[in-house]
């Protein structure tokens, strides 16, 4: 998919890898519409945008609302006239013990992690149907493929999103809107605290910074990919996994016994 003068709505746009996301987009000429939820944020990318010479324009959005996604569509559309591609990449993360988690947490979490996806998603859809053209583009995880203990909602969340993503490919198949399922490794990004952080370092995880994942997201885009894994031995181990998941339960034990501890710290 050619990316100049697309109008690409990115939910999570000032967020570390949404960010790095917006610049490379930018940098190849996309007309953007970037969501969030603070606007200086927004503002000042923005302006980092024009100075690449590319369109931006900004809407403030609470997507753990129960309306508010559909409310932004139809601010998107008013404004931008329509949409070429979602980039689904707003999330938020759980690290904890399971049985500990709120209820408002949890319901928070799903909200914005898949509800918000999922209904902007459906609100886009038509206009991009009755195009023949179009992209869906669903920021997922490495955590939707293997469940990660003490991880256990984000998990869930991710793993929704990839059948959502499969799902959804199958039932548009032919109708010119492609959907792209990208999965990223462990990220350093605000959205992990300094105790996942601590952790991630002490249990030996495999990390990159934003601006790798949003070169593997734009590759993703440009060369139509259905699913694309970030990371090895990570993506080696998705397919183990999935094959043999029996054998991850062994393989993981040490480290979630390493893993407990910091919850305990939380």
């Amino acid at each position: 998919m050619k990316i100049a003068g697309q109008r690409i709505l990115i939910t999570g746009a000032t967020g570390g890898i949404g960010r790095e996301i917006t610049m490379a987009l930018a940098e190849k000429g996309a007309d953007l519409l970037l969501v969030g939820t603070d606007v200086n944020k927004l503002m000042q990318l923005k302006l980092a945008v024009y100075a690449c010479g590319a369109k931006a324009g900004v809407f403030t959005c609470d997507l753990a609302a129960a309306e508010a996604p559909l409310a932004l569509v139809e601010r998107v559309v008013e404004a931008a006239g329509g949409v070429d591609m979602l980039i689904n990449c707003a999330g938020v993360t759980h690290f904890g013990q399971y049985d500990k988690q709120t209820p408002t947490n949890l319901e928070m979490l799903w909200r914005i992690n898949v509800i918000a996806p999922m209904q902007l998603t459906q609100a886009l859809l038509p206009h991009m149907i009755a195009a023949h053209h179009g992209r869906i583009v669903n920021i997922g995880s490495i955590f939707g493929s293997i469940g990660f203990a003490y991880f256990t909602t984000y998990s869930a969340s991710k793993f929704a999103m990839r059948g959502f993503s499969e799902a959804l490919r199958r039932e548009l198949d032919g109708s010119g809107v492609g959907v792209t399922y990208v999965a990223p490794r462990y990220t350093r990004t605000p959205l992990n605290n300094s105790i996942v952080s601590k952790m991630a370092e002490a249990v030996g995880m495999n990390s990159d910074e934003p601006a790798v994942a949003a070169r593997h997201v734009l590759r993703a885009i440009e060369r139509d990919r259905n699913d694309y894994y970030i990371g090895w031995p990570e993506s080696l181990f998705v397919r183990i996994n999935a094959l043999l998941p029996r054998i991850v339960d062994s393989a993981l034990r040490k480290q979630n016994l390493k893993t407990r501890t910091f919850t305990l710290q939380d």
